[in-house]
Formats: structure tokens, C-alpha cells, sequence
């Protein structure tokens, strides 16, 4: 394999996986431990589990995506900064889990607050946001730090 295609391998691979962490996480925190919300939430228990089993079953799928491609691209001590990739990666994905998710469901769509049974729903859905963002801005700072080994391949 190219040393273009294990980067581009270790690149999506490392976002895929850390999207799906954050809504594995976000599935078992929030949904099950807490029991704060359900994917939808406006509706009878029945369909709150209905949705939360396809929401588990998506971030499963997500989490097998993403630890295939990173099987793919084989070891990340390979690439220069391929260490800094894959880490900064899963925290862009990550973070992504959470803008995307937040925007959409707890702003746009409203289909749940993360908890909706509080003083304050809009400070957790808020927080719930900002977290997201500070994992995109590590994970950035993440994958774009390090000084780069000027005799080796840049890809």
C-alpha cells in the first residue's frame, strides 16, 4: 500500500472511529447510565427504546468501520506524525459526534435536550456543545503539531 493510501486510511479511519466513540459513549452515558434522555423523546417508552436500539446499532456499525480502516492502514509509526494523525483524528471525529449531533437534535430538530428535566436544559445542551468543540480544536492542534522528519516520506 501506498504511503498516500495508508495517510488517507489512517486519516478517515481515525475520524470514523472517533465519531462513533463519542456516540457510543454519549449512548451509554446520557441514555442508559443517566437515563437523562432518549433518542426521541416525545413519544411512549416503546419507541424511545426502538429508537435508542437503532442509534446503538448505527454507532456499533460506525465503531467496525472505523477499526477496519485503521486495520487497513496498518501501523501508524510508519507514516510521519502517523501517531499524531490517527490520535487527532478520533478527537475531530469525536467532536464532530457531538456539534453535529447537538445542532441538529437538540436545536434544530428538537427531538431531545441532553436533559430535559433540568433547571436549566439549555445550559447542558450548551455544555454538550462546547465539549464537542474543544475535542475539534484539540484534535486539530493534535494532528497538525509536531516537527515533521524532513528525511522521511511526506506524504
Amino acid at each position: 500500500m501506498s504511503l498516500f493510501m495508508k495517510k488517507r486510511f489512517i486519516t478517515i479511519g481515525s475520524f470514523v472511529l472517533g465519531f462513533g466513540f463519542l456516540g457510543a459513549l454519549d449512548g451509554i452515558v446520557f441514555h442508559q447510565i443517566l437515563q437523562w434522555h432518549s433518542v426521541i423523546m416525545d413519544t411512549d417508552r416503546t419507541s424511545q427504546i426502538i429508537s435508542d436500539g437503532i442509534f446503538h446499532l448505527a454507532t456499533t456499525v460506525t465503531l467496525v468501520v472505523g477499526g477496519i480502516l485503521l486495520w487497513l492502514a496498518g501501523n501508524p509509526n510508519d507514516l510521519n506524525k502517523g501517531v499524531r494523525l490517527l490520535v487527532g483524528g478520533f478527537l475531530i471525529g469525536g467532536g464532530t459526534f457531538n456539534l453535529i449531533e447537538g445542532i441538529i437534535n437538540h436545536h434544530i430538530l428538537v427531538i431531545h435536550r441532553v436533559r430535559p428535566d433540568a433547571d436549566n436544559p439549555l445550559m447542558y445542551d450548551l455544555a454538550f456543545l462546547v465539549s464537542g468543540l474543544i475535542l475539534l480544536i484539540i484534535g486539530i492542534i493534535v494532528r497538525n503539531s509536531g516537527k515533521e522528519n524532513r528525511h522521511s516520506l511526506n506524504v
